[in-house]
């Protein structure tokens, strides 16, 4: 009876020789000499207690039995290898919950939509992963990764934490607006300058800590907001002065709600990020989430190890 490893190892060199026609066309499939192929033979009709094949000088033929254990041999082996496919398929079938945080109105933003790409193929890569996506501000999301609450946060970043790694996936570009109501929607670019904005109430952005309004040298804003939605709401009322991303303004520029201020003088580029806890051994659904993301963003040189 053919029950262990070392039983499949002389059915699987008595396969290959009927395959091959023969000892001696067998032997640079095996990589054996003749006498041992002999000897493994040997053993196989030894432990079956039967011949499997006359050799000779009148050539290699199988015998009737030889025959019944080379056809049951190929139906083992195919056997087996459905059971490790199969296996393989368990053992790389990927369940649970991701969760993933991004920053407020980003979804106008050209650069995120290689975003949605990376979702799609990592849907149909693990199909029985339940996503989780929340929203929140900057410092909020960091909170959350180094909690583990959420496993991979993408924004850009006012600051870095010790232990979290963080991945560059493009540039979003920040632009000076001031509302259809302002003071200065009707005067031209050049009559604007720095002296001149400073005479109006500012906003700031609490995640950037001041560097938007830096360049103001002003003791503090006029006004603070968390997210893009309050800074814009805020210009609209025309009291107020203050970046936004240019993509997210666009709306209200083409409307006539809104102007850009000073284009060349006034602009502030900020990185977003994909961001974990690199102190901790990263899961396999994480994994293959940023392996997904960096490939879609162009840094295939940083694939999680």
């Amino acid at each position: 009876m053919i029950t262990e490893q070392a039983d499949l190892k002389l059915l699987r060199i008595f396969a290959t020789i009927v395959e091959a026609g023969g000892f001696a066309a067998a032997q640079s499939d095996l990589n054996l000499s003749l006498s041992t192929i002999s000897s493994y033979v040997t053993a196989l009709e030894t432990r079956l207690g039967f011949t499997l094949c006359k050799r000779g000088r009148s050539g290699f033929a199988l015998t009737a039995e030889g025959q019944v254990v080379f056809d049951e041999a190929h139906r083992i082996f195919k056997s087996i290898a459905q059971y490790e496919t199969k296996m393989r398929a368990l053992r790389d079938k990927l369940s649970g919950t991701l969760t993933i945080g991004l920053t407020d109105n980003t979804i106008t933003d050209p650069g995120t939509r290689r975003f949605e790409k990376t979702i799609a193929r990592f849907i149909e890569r693990a199909p029985d992963v339940t996503l989780n996506v929340e929203t929140l501000p900057p410092n909020d999301l960091l909170r959350e990764v180094v909690t583990d609450n959420i496993q991979i946060g993408i924004c850009s970043f006012p600051k870095t934490v010790l232990g979290l790694r963080y991945i560059p996936l493009y540039t979003e570009i920040h632009r000076f607006y001031c509302g259809s109501a302002h003071p200065l929607f009707a005067r031209p670019d050049p009559e604007i300058d720095i002296d001149e904005i400073r005479r109006y109430r500012l906003i700031g952005r609490k995640p950037w800590l001041g560097r938007d309004l830096k360049e103001f040298a002003i003791a503090r804003p006029h006004a603070t907001v968390s997210d893009m939605e309050a800074e814009a709401r805020l210009i609209l009322s025309g009291a107020y002065l203050g970046y936004l991303p240019e993509h997210y303004a666009r709306q209200f520029v083409d409307d006539g709600r809104m102007r850009m201020i000073q284009r060349d003088q006034f602009t502030v580029k900020v990185t977003f990020q994909a961001c974990f806890d690199d102190s901790k051994q990263t899961d396999p659904i994480t994994k293959l989430f940023l392996d997904m993301l960096i490939d879609d963003f162009g840094h295939a040189g940083d694939e999680i190890r």
